[in-house]
């Protein structure tokens, strides 16, 4: 008779579940980010004591905006891994022609080495204007309309990317499953360096969203019995 392993376990251990963060991965979209080291949040709130006359203790409390922030910390190996994940899903935004640098313009050259920037056959965007171009010379190009001035291009900054959601999801090794997901997601600030005494390079970034998900219990393949019975 197959053994069923969950009459092995304690009423305790089917009753309280816990996950660590090696139990838990991070989902972008299709994509697992799986760089990621560590992501924090925090929802605040603003409530306003209201006071009248005749008493020095509030009356009630009005309850205002809210707002949702937190920080994300990945490893980089040899790229950005964050900014790597959109240009697999083909993320792009609407640029500034004249922004947009040499190697990341989506004309034939798409992908060119770090120094396009400073060849002198490099040219801004599908303009065909050389990246050194004076003032003068940017002054004589003609625009058809005001789209003229724009071009989709992949992030080269972490502030650039679109919005885009956070999903957490983790099981146990006893088959225990919980999520949650951060909506809308937006990067303020990212930051990083590299140091002779550093073994790794990390990178982080602070960013708002829009919506939490608290962490919910989910139901797993796992912990049907029928799975560890093997019938």
């Amino acid at each position: 008779m197959p053994l069923d392993s969950l009459n092995m376990q304690s009423v305790s251990s089917q009753s309280y579940n816990s996950l660590s963060g090696s139990d838990i991965r991070a989902v972008i979209g299709p994509y697992q980010f799986a760089e990621l080291q560590a992501v924090s949040y925090s929802v605040t709130r603003e409530k306003a004591p209201i006071y009248t006359m005749g008493s020095p203790d509030p009356r009630s409390f009005s309850r205002n905006k809210r707002g949702i922030a937190g920080s994300l910390v990945w490893i980089n190996f040899d790229r950005n891994s964050l900014l790597n994940i959109f240009r697999m899903a083909r993320g792009k935004f609407v640029a500034n022609k004249d922004d947009i640098r040499p190697a990341y313009s989506t004309g034939s050259n798409e992908f060119q080495a770090d120094r396009a920037i400073f060849e002198s056959q490099a040219t801004r965007g599908n303009s065909g204007i050389p990246a050194g171009a004076l003032i003068s010379q940017l002054d004589q190009v003609p625009l058809n309309n005001v789209t003229g001035f724009k071009e989709m291009a992949y992030a080269w900054y972490s502030d650039q990317l679109i919005p885009f959601d956070i999903t957490l999801c983790g099981v146990s090794e006893l088959g225990a499953a919980t999520t949650m997901k951060v909506h809308g997601v937006e990067l303020l600030n990212e930051g990083s360096g590299v140091s002779v005494d550093d073994a790794v390079t990390e990178m982080q970034a602070t960013f708002v969203a829009r919506l939490v998900e608290p962490w919910q219990a989910v139901l797993s393949d796992f912990q049907n019995k029928s799975f560890y019975g093997g019938n």
